[in-house]
């Protein structure tokens, strides 16, 4: 088992790619927090794992949830080992209709919260001293923009730019930090992206998600269990010398 004895907190992971993420680094010996903002999914999922799963409450937007769940898995565990910035807001629209609600929700969770969980989880590993891994999920939208998706492109962009800075920054602590950019995947929040695709291109529910899946170059969408391998690398110590790159996962969508 490649995380024995790893104590690992993973962000909105009660459902979807973060679930799955829990559920690989169970499998490989970590002890895991299922954090996320509804509590009651993140206690059901962590039963549903097993023992070495338990739930946290956390809203990446909100300092003191970030500071009380890091809390948290130090009273746990002893200490904090991996982080995964994995929760994340989704929404498009037209350059000239987007608003500045939007704007503001997206970058306050996708870049605010992965910056400063991150920076919370940081802190923990440098004063406990024996380093640690830090996985921030990006996107091939963070490679590129799109005509509906601007803020969402703009907010993987920026993530993609902190794991460079924060791995150049805390490597001198072994603290490694690196990131996953996902192509589509086929899950609850791609059900959700179809549904605003059929509201802005005019199309029947279900034929966006088809077509990019026939565009993937793998020739289907990815499965959240496509990305546990890379995230179970990155958080072993077979990724020691790995640090501040964003590993393209997506079938072959995008080449960088």
């Amino acid at each position: 088992m490649r995380l024995k004895g790893k104590s690992a907190l993973i962000t909105g992971s009660a459902r979807g790619i973060g679930r799955a993420f829990a559920e690989a680094y169970v499998r490989e010996g970590a002890t895991v927090a299922i954090a996320d903002i509804n509590l009651a999914a993140a206690e059901k999922t962590a039963s549903e794992i097993g023992a070495k799963a338990y739930a946290v409450r956390l809203d990446v937007s909100d300092l003191a949830s970030i500071e009380a769940a890091v809390k948290a898995v130090e009273t746990r565990t002893g200490g904090l080992d991996i982080l995964i910035n994995n929760a994340a807001l989704f929404d498009l629209a037209p350059i000239i209709d987007i608003t500045k609600a939007s704007y503001d929700k997206l970058f306050s969770v996708n870049v605010a919260g992965t910056l400063f969980m991150l920076q919370a989880a940081a802190r923990s590993m440098i004063a406990r001293g024996k380093g640690g891994k830090i996985i921030n999920i990006a996107s091939q939208a963070g490679r590129r923009g799109e005509p509906l998706v601007g803020v969402y492109c703009a907010t993987k962009a920026a993530v993609i730019s902190l794991t460079q800075s924060a791995g150049l920054d805390l490597i001198k602590h072994r603290i490694n930090v690196n990131g996953i950019a996902p192509g589509v995947v086929d899950s609850d929040m791609w059900d959700e992206v179809d549904a605003l695709f059929a509201k802005y291109e005019n199309r029947p529910k279900g034929e966006k998600k088809r077509l990019v899946g026939e565009g993937v170059p793998y020739g289907r969408m990815g499965k959240p269990e496509d990305l546990t391998g890379m995230a179970v690398f990155l958080a072993s110590d077979d990724a020691e010398y790995i640090v501040a790159q964003t590993y393209n996962v997506d079938g072959g969508q995008w080449m960088s």
